[in-house]
């Protein structure tokens, strides 16, 4: 499973912005995706994850602000964020499993992206 980020940007606060991650290669082992971000300094962590059941789950300092979703036909998954803080300044990462669960822990993901920079000032 190969996955290419792409969207991230830099913004003012209260912007908005959608990040995208094209899925390649062995897409049927992608049952579960996730957005994880790690600011300088700090551990990776998880933001929001989606599994093929719908299933969605989204870190709490995050609930309300950003939307997880996916265009299977497209083979992309989509974080729209929106009210942006510069406590969301961070590399933003795209990862997926075969498991079909729908965690936030990085320890779940055996696939991931290079990453997309955003950047809230």
């Amino acid at each position: 499973v190969q996955l290419v980020e792409s969207g991230g940007d830099s913004v003012q606060a209260g912007g908005s912005l959608r990040l995208s991650c094209l899925v390649s290669g062995r897409t049927y082992l992608a049952n579960s995706m996730a957005w994880f971000r790690q600011a300088s300094g700090k551990e990776r962590e998880g933001v929001a994850a989606l599994n093929s059941a719908g299933s969605t789950s989204y870190a709490d300092s995050v609930k309300g602000r950003f939307t997880i979703s996916k265009d299977n036909a497209e083979n992309t998954l989509y974080l729209h964020m929106n009210s942006l803080k510069p406590e969301d300044t961070a590399m933003y990462y795209c990862a997926a499993d075969w498991s079909g669960r729908c965690g936030l822990w990085v320890g779940e993901y055996n696939y991931w992206g290079q990453g997309t920079q955003v950047t809230v000032s």
